[in-house]
């Protein structure tokens, strides 16, 4: 079976996230994408990372109905800081070598893997699939082959989707009380309107 790896904070999830989901499992003929929301919460500029659980409750919804998309917790349940590395090798020992792992990632982030933990293991244990990100260039993986050595066999490069929702221009438009169920799925409106989220901007 081929998995695609969907990582992120995930506050809120919203149709960007589905787009990538979408145009990932479609080009590359995968059977199942996994949506793993982040743990231990990060400071991001201006504020905290809402729990867990309106997090997660809020990936069921929008997924709910797609058969070929599922949540896994395994950070959400892992204490302490969660990296990706790590959270790869657990789906591999869970899902065992058969399985094709696709990890998916911003360019903004395939930029960055070299100053990711162990980034060379990472590479080793799945595919990377580097989607747009509004205002990134095209990355060269043959510029990072050096710093992370089987990058150029690992990495797939799309250029599309190129989608350009924020989940913080979604938190403060709420904040402001405008309009978001053309961001984000309507069961996903409905309930950050029904618990009161992101009623303050960060």
């Amino acid at each position: 079976m081929k998995r695609g790896v969907l990582g992120g904070t995930f506050d809120p999830v919203h149709n960007g996230h589905l787009a990538v989901a979408g145009e990932v499992a479609a080009r590359l003929a995968l059977d199942e994408i996994l949506f793993v929301p982040a743990g231990q919460p990060q400071l991001r500029t201006g504020g905290p990372v809402s729990a867990g659980e309106h997090r997660v409750q809020m990936i069921r919804l929008a997924i709910n109905g797609k058969p070929c998309y599922r949540l896994t917790t395994v950070e959400i349940e892992r204490a302490g800081p969660s990296y990706t590395v790590d959270t790869i090798a657990q789906l591999r020992s869970q899902l065992g070598d058969g399985d094709g792992l696709f990890f998916i990632l911003g360019w903004d982030n395939l930029a960055e893997l070299p100053r990711w933990r162990e980034p060379a293991r990472l590479v080793s244990m799945c595919r990377l699939v580097a989607v747009p990100r509004p205002g990134c260039p095209l990355p060269d993986p043959r510029s990072l082959e050096v710093l992370v050595p089987g990058i150029t066999k690992s990495v797939i490069l799309l250029k599309a989707p190129r989608v350009d929702i924020s989940a913080s221009e979604i938190r403060r438009r709420v904040a402001q009380g405008l309009p978001v169920r053309h961001l984000v799925p309507g069961p996903v409106a409905d309930y950050i309107r029904e618990r009161g989220l992101y009623a303050t901007i960060d």
